[in-house]
């Protein structure tokens, strides 16, 4: 193909590809300047890691360093980051429709858009005064992995090395601005993780204190799971829905319990499958390896896959 013929024919593909953008506006949006940055997210969620591992992540910190104002300079800059970022969101659901809690919170007729970059201000501020709490829960679940791998040498090798924990970590992070009803952000950030740890934790669920997936991959937890405290996951394991309800015109309904509860206590190993939102497994139970389950689990019961049983443990 000589130059002029190639040339040609880059133009009339071109012409195809723009075509394209014209007629399926679900997988572009051209001219849109409120689109939240996955760039962006990804450099705040960085900064809030190095605010939660400081020594860890980020730049390594002095051991004469004034503390205070280490703490105070990251959140100053985080909090000017995330307004931008929340008002891109929020002006992009506005503009779009999408659902978006935060910008009824203020009343029945929504949040006017000259309004939000006020909000967003308001609820950056509001959002990293979760932090504190952030920390505490993250040091609870290191030291959960530490204490409930042997292979572990050092907490300083359950914060480097192990996915489960980082997974978690993010999950703590996002799951505040789910709650404050953000949108898109709280998911970006769970998908980074999910990405680079293979543990896919939806930002809505629920999880108590010293929680330790071990190992990690292939985790799945949904968005309407409730997890107790001292929870124990092992790689391979699902916390999702059974089915999901449809609305008259076919499509999936919204909304609603769909996924499991798991009381304090509760180990999962490998490859265990636990669905629906009326699938409670009770205080201190073990669901073994493969296990499939769809019903409530009592408090103290080993379920074992390769006899398709469940034993209820003698309290006494």
């Amino acid at each position: 193909m000589t130059g002029p013929e190639r040339s040609q024919r880059i133009w009339e593909l071109a012409e195809s590809v723009a075509g394209t953008y014209r007629q399926d506006g679900v997988i572009n949006r051209i001219g849109e300047k409120n689109l939240p940055s996955q760039a962006a997210i990804r450099r705040v969620l960085e900064q809030l890691l190095t605010l939660v591992f400081p020594g860890y992540h980020g730049d390594p910190v002095p051991q004469d360093a004034d503390l205070v104002l280490f703490a105070a300079s990251h959140l100053e800059r985080l909090h000017g980051d995330l307004q931008r970022i929340l008002e891109k969101s929020l002006q992009f659901s506005r503009r779009h429709g999408c659902s978006c809690a935060a910008l009824w919170a203020d009343g029945d007729g929504g949040v006017p858009g000259e309004a939000i970059p006020v909000l967003s201000s308001r609820l950056a501020m509001e959002y990293l005064a979760h932090l504190p709490r952030v920390r505490e829960l993250t040091r609870a679940d290191v030291e959960a992995a530490f204490a409930g791998d042997p292979a572990a040498g050092s907490t300083d090798e359950v914060v480097l090395c192990y996915p489960g924990v980082l997974a978690v970590a993010v999950h703590r992070l996002a799951h505040p601005l789910q709650r404050m009803g953000i949108p898109l952000v709280p998911r970006i950030m769970s998908e980074w993780a999910h990405q680079r740890t293979g543990v896919d934790i939806h930002p809505g669920a629920t999880i108590g204190r010293s929680f330790f997936i071990d190992h990690g991959t292939g985790v799945v937890i949904g968005e309407t799971a409730e997890i107790g405290e001292h929870v124990k996951l092992y790689q391979g394991v699902t916390i999702g829905a059974l089915s999901f309800e449809r609305n008259p015109d076919g499509s999936l309904a919204k909304g609603g319990k769909r996924h499991p509860t798991l009381e304090d206590h509760v180990t999962v190993y490998a490859g265990a499958t636990l669905l629906g939102g009326e699938t409670v497994i009770g205080r201190g139970a073990i669901i073994g390896g493969g296990a499939w389950i769809t019903a409530p689990v009592p408090a103290g019961a080993r379920v074992s896959a390769r006899r398709r049983s469940v034993m209820v443990a003698d309290d006494g």
